[in-house]
């Protein structure tokens, strides 16, 4: 496993001590679960618009689709 090192704004650095004492959790526990939820997310978002950027990806007409969707009902 490797280190890095970063440089945090005091108040961050205050929330990080007062959560990890709250989930009685060392620091880099949530560090670590934080970047973790956050390069999902972002992988996510890149999958996304990936997708949209697609020209081949069928695209369907927001007016057609709200037809179709309330005519169900």
């Amino acid at each position: 496993m490797s280190q890095i090192t970063a440089r945090l704004p005091d108040e961050i650095v205050t929330a990080l001590d007062r959560a990890a004492q709250s989930l009685h959790r060392s620091r880099a526990d949530i560090i670590r679960q934080a970047i973790e939820a956050y390069l999902e997310d972002f992988d996510d978002l890149s999958i996304a618009i990936d997708r949209l950027r697609d020209p081949s990806d069928e695209t369907v007409d927001w007016q057609e689709a709200r037809r179709v969707l309330l005519a169900g009902d």
